[in-house]
């Protein structure tokens, strides 16, 4: 059981970097394997150049792209964790899908027709923001984030199998509401990592 945790915080002392750990204790109790892709410590270049993306078309793709697309291929649970900035993911994070969810890795073109290639994967996020999600839920921004950075996103590579989780006003968290967002993490990743396991054992 391959585990897939990708991060996008600058900060590696950020409530992020525990939510990682938490999910990398939950995985470890559960029995699988965590591989960890910190965006930042890995400085990850998120420009997708011209010459890029034209090269993808043909099938060209860079030895670490190849790589960070290896490691979603090879992973049942694939986990993002990052704060929400700007309505949207962090550049590095941007960037990061912009490259590696790549013509005829994530998706191609049938009968000009965009079909997605990755339907066989579960993806959980844990997202961070500053204001509270009352607030997002009274302007509808919660639905739009749903759309765009969940479902339009992950759906278009034929991923159908997707949690996500927002957690309001970060800032303002005690001791008391850090852990019980911990535990919640620690919990759903257990649980989804276990019903993967038995799904596997069933068959």
């Amino acid at each position: 059981m391959k585990h897939l945790i990708i991060s996008a915080h600058p900060n590696p002392q950020s409530f992020n970097r525990a939510l990682v750990e938490e999910v990398i204790k939950a995985t470890r109790q559960a029995g699988g394997e965590t591989v960890v892709r910190d965006l930042y410590t890995l400085d990850f270049n998120p420009v997708l150049s011209w010459r890029e993306l034209n090269a993808s078309m043909e099938g060209i793709v860079p030895a670490e792209i190849k790589f960070e697309q290896k490691l979603i291929t090879e992973a049942d649970l694939i986990t993002f964790i990052y704060p929400l900035w700007w309505m949207g993911f962090p550049a590095i994070l941007k960037g990061y899908l912009d490259r590696v969810l790549s013509y005829g890795f994530a998706y191609q073109n049938e009968n000009n027709i965009s079909v997605g290639l990755l339907g066989n994967k579960k993806i959980q996020q844990f997202i961070t923001m500053g204001n509270s999600i009352e607030k997002y839920q009274q302007l509808g921004f919660d639905k739009a984030l749903k759309s765009c950075l969940v479902d339009g996103l992950f759906n278009f590579c034929g991923i159908t199998d997707i949690q996500h989780d927002i957690f309001g006003n970060i800032h303002l968290l005690d001791e008391t509401d850090r852990q019980t967002i911990l535990i919640s993490v620690f919990e759903k990743t257990f649980k989804n990592l276990t019903a993967l396991l038995s799904f596997e054992s069933g068959n």
